[in-house]
């Protein structure tokens, strides 16, 4: 198994989406050939000094369900000193999966040789990045011991998988949305039971998406960790300071420049005229939202996270960006991050993410930094030792 806790130092595991190749389901939804791809093409700048799009090395558009993209991106993973990919994994009533060849196949191939784990992306899926009423589209229920042992029959071939991260021997399994499980209890009992009946000392449980009432849930019978998913969680846990929505012209100032900014009169060769309205646009400052990561504090069960950068307006038009990103704050953020983990005798560093195209939180090259930001991370780790 790819034991964590193997006495080896920190790992820097990037969350990992698997939406690069076309589904059905997306099809009918989003229209056909519909891939995260299709998001990252059609981007434009909302405003003067908005770096949009942000396009693939090389145009390197790849589909996940070509294995050689799947070896590659392992082999620069460790190529950067990646530790490996946690994946996000789609199940919902019934069994219903989605994106879910990228990992089978990956499952099947022994020359994808990089660890993994999963998060279960247990949200409903709705028409809300395009700006529209919330329509769900793909439901997620829960049900009880029968449909809770259909999800474990079907994650215990990669539970058994020696590529498959543990922490002290048992499976790490992610939950992204514990607080809409409403026997979470339960069904993580159960689970547990399960993993010592096929044989592992147990299962190890974190839960990823920080709000009010999944930290209620904290508790040692529930999960064993919180990982701390960022950006969002400075930003739903502690107050954080914005220069509001992108009305707010003047305050963008300080970062884009102190040219006036005109949301609406300046014209824009990929908006055909004119800059589309942002008027719901919400800016954060990427040096404060690092100030807080760097200070959050790290108790036992505390799983340490960073993030790249962030701009979803690709996915949302009603989006959130962090403006102020570079590559060099990018290196030297992570530095201390990766020091101060070491210094608590942190297992992990989750990050956000290795292929997050469309939010902007993305490690793999690109047309504006190349290699950049895999360097940055690499150079993390040889600063720290």
């Amino acid at each position: 198994m790819a034991e964590i806790m193997d006495g080896k130092g920190l790992k820097i595991i990037p969350f990992y989406l698997p939406q690069f190749h076309t589904i059905p389901e997306n099809d009918q939804w989003w229209g056909e050939g519909f891939t995260e791809w299709t998001n990252v093409r059609k981007a434009v700048p909302l405003f003067e000094g908005h770096q949009q799009p942000k396009l693939p090395l090389g145009d390197n558009y790849y589909n996940l369900l070509d294995d050689e993209t799947k070896i590659w991106q392992a082999e620069l993973a460790k190529q950067y000193g990646i530790f490996g990919f946690c994946y996000y994994h789609y199940w919902f009533k019934g069994g219903k999966k989605l994106l879910e060849k990228p990992a089978e196949q990956m499952l099947k191939n022994k020359n994808i040789q990089l660890p993994f784990c999963f998060s279960w992306a247990n949200e409903n899926w709705s028409r809300n990045w395009d700006g529209g009423n919330h329509e769900i589209i793909m439901p997620q229920e829960y049900g009880g011991k029968q449909e809770w042992e259909l999800h474990f029959q079907y994650l215990l071939p990669f539970f058994r998988d020696e590529r498959y991260m543990t922490i002290n021997g048992k499976p790490l399994f992610v939950i992204y949305k514990p607080e809409q499980i409403i026997e979470i209890a339960e069904m993580a009992g159960y689970f547990r039971k399960r993993a010592v009946e096929e044989g592992f000392p147990g299962i190890c449980l974190a839960f990823q998406f920080p709000s009010y009432y999944a930290d209620m849930y904290y508790r040692e019978d529930v999960f064993d960790y919180r990982i701390e998913f960022e950006p969002v969680y400075s930003r739903n846990l502690k107050s954080m300071k914005k220069p509001g929505t992108a009305r707010s012209v003047q305050s963008l100032r300080s970062v884009f420049g102190e040219t006036p900014i005109s949301f609406y009169r300046k014209k824009s060769k990929h908006s055909g005229g004119g800059y589309p309205n942002p008027e719901h646009l919400s800016v954060f400052f990427y040096d404060e939202a690092w100030k807080k990561i760097l200070e959050n504090e790290m108790d036992e069960k505390f799983l340490p996270g960073g993030f790249v950068d962030w701009d979803n307006t690709p996915r949302n038009k009603h989006g959130v960006m962090y403006a102020g990103f570079t590559v060099d704050k990018f290196r030297e953020y992570m530095t201390r991050l990766v020091k101060k983990a070491r210094d608590y005798d942190k297992p992990v560093v989750f990050l956000n993410a290795w292929n997050e195209w469309s939010e902007g939180a993305y490690l793999e090259p690109d047309n504006i930094t190349g290699y950049a930001k895999l360097e940055a991370v690499k150079a993390a780790f040889d600063a720290v030792g």
